[in-house]
């Protein structure tokens, strides 16, 4: 398959870019080290972190209420500088587009939405810092990165030259699965937004157990103010302020979500293999099929073992991966081509 459009490589490498800095922010987010430097955009006003003794003791005098941890501060840093890449390349894809933007098949667009996308994250990020963690601002921070990663997908799916044929299937079946895949991608954004505020109010480990929770297969729960997002800026949400109650209806809702995605997306893919036909859409039914058994494998795995940091941060990489899968889906499906 060849990819002549200038700009494919540059989207292909600002991919797997986008990819680290998700990566890296569960990572940072998971390890508690989104206030590793309590100012921005440096660290304790380094470019990178007090290195020195002294250099640690001016920062702690400077930052009375935030002592300097290393290895809180590091994840911090790295993840900064990856976005910040992140955006260059992302000025530099924009370049590209407006010089070649007579080309056909060259998006214009698309590169200046997710300009004005970068900049808002690094807005969130500053947020993030500045009002220590508060819920909202971290859910959208975490949403915005996906957000990036799946249009920057989505630019290099258009960018690609390959055309997609539809199989030779009745025409009705084939249409009949674009709804059926639409619907399954938004059902995944749901429950990755549920998984942010699931995480940034420190749900994730508020019931212990399996299939149960607190013993109880409908436990005490408070949707209000689980679910109030208009609760106001508090000093400090690191380590969560709601109650126990509060973050039991979070993770049990985060849980019966799953449960909805893992039904309908099942029910998608036995469509796929029934009515798509076609090697290549068989190719992508057992890739959503592989990541969906994946992502429920990490789910399970880090209730059975609390929530130990590696498989939890592959959990947050395995959403992403699902995610992109039914982009890439709901594209082919848009995009192909009739040949009968």
């Amino acid at each position: 398959m060849s990819n002549t459009k200038p700009s494919f490589l540059l989207v292909q490498i600002a991919v797997a870019l986008a990819f680290c800095v998700v990566v890296l922010g569960a990572f940072t987010r998971l390890k508690d080290a989104g206030l590793g430097c309590p100012d921005w955009p440096g660290c304790y006003g380094h470019a990178l972190w007090p290195q020195t003794s002294e250099q640690v003791a001016a920062a702690e005098q400077a930052f009375p209420g935030a002592p300097f941890e290393h290895e809180k501060a590091w994840p911090e840093v790295a993840h900064r500088y990856f976005a910040g890449s992140l955006g260059f390349l992302i000025i530099l894809a924009n370049l590209l587009a407006f010089k070649y933007r007579n080309e056909r098949g060259q998006p214009v667009r698309l590169p200046l939405v997710l300009l004005v996308l970068v900049i808002a994250q690094g807005l969130f990020g500053m947020w993030t810092v500045t009002l220590k963690l508060w819920p909202q601002i971290v859910t959208l921070h975490l949403l915005g990165g996906f957000c990036t990663l799946s249009l920057l997908w989505l630019l290099r799916l258009r960018l690609m030259t390959r055309q997609w044929s539809a199989p030779a299937v009745p025409m009705h079946h084939w249409r009949s699965l674009k709804p059926l895949a639409l619907l399954g991608l938004i059902l995944v954004i749901c429950q990755i937004t549920l998984g942010g505020w699931t995480s940034t109010n420190y749900a994730a480990l508020a019931c212990p157990e399996l299939p149960t929770c607190q013993g109880s297969w409908w436990p005490t729960m408070d949707f209000g103010s689980g679910f109030n997002f208009a609760q106001e800026i508090g000093p400090n949400y690191l380590g969560g302020q709601l109650d126990g109650s509060a973050r039991v209806a979070i993770h049990m809702t985060h849980r019966i979500g799953a449960i909805v995605v893992a039904l309908y997306l099942g029910y998608l893919i036995s469509r796929l293999y029934r009515y798509a036909g076609g090697p290549q859409m068989r190719s992508m039914a057992n890739t959503l099929l592989i990541l969906l058994l994946l992502q429920l494998c990490l789910g399970l795995s880090n209730v059975i073992w609390s929530l130990p940091l590696a498989i939890a941060v592959a959990h947050n990489a395995g959403g992403a991966l699902l995610l992109l899968g039914l982009i890439t889906l709901n594209y082919r499906l848009h995009k192909a081509t009739t040949t009968w």
